[in-house]
């Protein structure tokens, strides 16, 4: 119990620490999780809607209100797909792509910080890995 309550405090602390460094930039982290999710997508930086559900695991009606926001922020665009009538692509702009590259920065700044400021570097990787071995047993 303490290990998990642990884990469930800093989780939620550090989650709101991120969300400060993400608000400079306009995002919430749900946002911010879009348009990361179309920058490890890798060139052209395009996915469908229901692959971006899939992966951030969010309802069809969810993402669109993301979509929207970030559609109008002018971040992504979404286009007709070119093989399928019926579907959509969703493509990050050039700036959405700077903004999320220096949000990601921001975001691992905050995380450093609170690692560099508990742990030495050697704890920080004995902990890295016993989360890692934990995780294992799991089906996250």
């Amino acid at each position: 119990m303490a290990v998990f309550g642990r884990v469930y405090r800093l989780t939620h602390s550090i989650g709101a620490r991120v969300d400060k460094a993400y608000a400079p930039f306009g995002v919430s982290r749900g946002e911010f999780d879009v348009l990361a999710t179309l920058r490890r997508s890798g060139e052209p930086y395009t996915l469908s809607p229901r692959e971006l559900s899939a992966t951030l695991m969010l309802t069809t009606g969810g993402m669109t209100g993301r979509l929207d926001k970030l559609e109008r922020a002018g971040l992504l665009t979404r286009n007709p797909d070119p093989n399928d009538r019926r579907g959509l692509r969703v493509t990050l702009t050039e700036r959405g792509r700077a903004l999320v590259d220096a949000a990601v920065a921001a975001g691992l700044a905050v995380q450093r910080e609170a690692l560099e400021a508990a742990l030495e570097p050697e704890e920080a990787e004995q902990l890295a890995a016993l989360l890692r071995k934990l995780l294992k047993t799991t089906d996250a």
